[in-house]
């Protein structure tokens, strides 16, 4: 099992929306944390329901404080799972389970991501829930990389890794967030697509792989046509190599109240079968 340095704090956001899913950001983030040695904070927080008062206040009334007592019982359940896993584990871990409006909760989780070296969330593309309106705020705001767990995926590894690369801004800062689980892969493949993007102003795939190489990475340059999909060409060649990470730039296309994700980023958000490290 290789070391992984220079990741110690690690924040994993799971928030509770009343479904009672199993979060493989948990359960990834503890096994991440283990093998890094690195302190874990996790925020299963919940957003009450709030309904306007109306004639009618005292039985809606009711059933939302029933549902809102149920969100908080759900929490803390996860809460105290998630302290028992992660002493099992020997893991430092601090676990918050607060009920606020969706805003404080928000601002909460920020403050918390800008003093964390790596955000671990599930994978969440919905513009509607309060886990995809997290992600959009944590990829974009928090000036951190984030691991975005897909569902199904509850063990870290790194042995196999492929590199998105356009030779954009929003790439080299994933590589380079990167950097300590590339120093512990047996193989990078850089994957590049001819055609997609004028790349003539950019860094080609082989620059990037002789730069990493300096670092002691094994890096490989693949070359692929764009005359597919992106997205589900970069799914199936992680599957091919059998990668247990993907790293890529987020783009998004709009920044007006929420964020939309661009096209490739949307694509492998709603698809991918393994972990995107994600930065912007």
């Amino acid at each position: 099992m290789p070391q992984i340095d220079n990741i110690k704090n690690i924040l994993v956001v799971a928030t509770e929306e009343g479904e009672g899913e199993r979060s493989s950001a948990l359960a990834y983030g503890l096994s991440l944390a283990a093998q890094a040695d690195a302190r874990l904070v996790i925020h299963s927080g919940s957003v009450p329901l709030n309904v306007p008062h109306t004639r009618s206040s005292a039985i809606v009334g009711q059933l939302v404080a029933e549902e809102n007592a149920r969100l908080r019982k759900l929490t803390e359940r996860v809460a105290e799972e998630t302290r028992k896993a992660a002493a099992l584990s020997g893991v430092t871990c601090v676990v918050e389970a607060p009920q606020l409006s969706y805003a404080d909760l928000r601002d909460r989780i920020l403050a918390q991501a800008r003093v964390s070296d790596l955000i671990v969330l599930d994978a969440d593309p919905s513009a509607i829930t309060i886990d995809g309106g997290l992600l959009r705020k944590l990829i974009f705001a928090s000036g951190r990389p984030s691991i975005v767990v897909p569902k199904g995926v509850r063990e870290f590894g790194c042995r196999r890794i492929i590199v998105a690369w356009d030779g954009s801004e929003p790439a080299a800062r994933a590589v380079a967030a990167a950097m300590p689980f590339l120093r512990a892969a047996e193989l990078v493949e850089i994957v590049c697509y001819l055609g997609e993007k004028d790349l003539t102003r950019s860094a080609p795939g082989a620059d990037i792989a002789v730069a990493l190489g300096r670092h002691g990475v094994n890096a490989v340059v693949k070359d692929l046509p764009a005359g597919r999909d992106i997205g589900e060409s970069l799914r199936e060649q992680a599957g091919l190599s059998r990668a247990d990470l993907i790293v890529m730039g987020a783009f998004a296309r709009s920044s007006v109240v929420e964020w939309l994700f661009g096209g490739v980023t949307q694509s492998m958000l709603e698809n991918t079968r393994a972990p995107l490290l994600m930065d912007h």
